[in-house]
């Protein structure tokens, strides 16, 4: 079992360059990864991507930085420069703003967006091949995070599943007293409303259809068997929380069940216990992988 929940941070001198990985990622339904490069490595996004994409499942964040970027060069957009020129001149005329033109001029030239960067690729294939290794080793890190994670949690996660259990091995010795009350009560009834020369058999008929309606055994086999199989799947099956989410609904329905067929505050007591652990366990789930 393992968390989406996970951190790797590696360092590496790849060719003479210093760089940094830092990988973190959170719960997610599907596969969401935001990947930051240098600019000079942006031609490397889909190979990471594909390595990214062996975590399955989860919120990734994945930054890679240079310690010394290789350096830059930039030099002007000049037809942008011009048009941006002739546009301010005009707009000044116009306005009669009395603006010469050295200011407008400077004004142009300290706009950001006409000075254009110029970068060549660094990095040769040998050295991205190293990148590349040592991206992964701190995918594997952040990898064994989430194992390790996971097994705290599915430690706690089984509490639950136990305590659910226990709850429902303490209903039997209520059953028979729901009996007992039923007749009871019917008998109440049966005096308090004056009717005479009962017959105890179609009393019996009409007390068996009563019960049959509030029996339970169905509900409490298949509780059972969805613990069973909840603890299997747990234990055997590594990416596994979407499932063990299907199968904590299925327990939530027959626990459900048992609880508006109950008729006996001890029971619903119980019910509402295991509907307590129930809850914990899919806060739980929503962090599995």
């Amino acid at each position: 079992m393992k968390s989406m929940t996970g951190f790797a941070k590696k360092t590496a001198t790849v060719g003479g360059k210093s760089y940094t990985i830092e990988i973190k990622s959170l719960n997610s339904k599907q596969m969401d990864a935001a990947v930051k490069l240098p600019t000079t490595m942006k031609h490397l996004e889909l190979e990471i991507r594909a390595l990214i994409g062996k975590l399955e499942r989860g919120k990734v964040d994945f930054l890679l930085s240079e310690e010394n970027p290789s350096t830059t060069t930039t030099t002007i957009d000049s037809q942008t420069a011009i048009s941006r020129y002739q546009q301010l001149s005009e707009l000044a005329e116009s306005l009669n703003a009395g603006v010469g033109k050295e200011t407008i001029f400077t004004i142009v030239m300290q706009q950001s967006d006409i000075w254009v960067a110029n970068q060549t690729v660094t990095i040769d294939e040998k050295e991205k091949e190293e990148l590349m290794r040592v991206i992964e080793e701190a995918l594997d890190e952040l990898d064994a995070t989430r194992r390790h994670e996971g097994e705290i949690m599915k430690i706690d996660i089984a509490k639950h599943v136990d305590q659910i259990e226990e709850y429902l091995g303490q209903i039997p010795p209520y059953e028979q007293e729901r009996i007992t009350t039923a007749k009871e009560r019917m008998r109440s009834y049966l005096a308090e409303s004056a009717v005479k020369d009962v017959d105890e058999n179609r009393f019996e008929q009409e007390l068996i259809y009563y019960l049959e309606k509030l029996d339970i055994t169905e509900e409490k086999v298949r509780l059972a068997k969805h613990i069973n199989y909840f603890r299997d799947v747990m234990e055997h099956e590594e990416s596994s929380g979407k499932k063990l989410g299907f199968i904590a609904q299925e327990m939530g329905r027959e626990i459900n069940t048992t609880g508006s067929k109950a008729n006996h505050v001890e029971i619903q007591r119980l019910v509402v216990g295991m509907k307590d652990e129930l809850e914990k366990i899919k806060e739980q789930l929503g962090n599995i992988l």
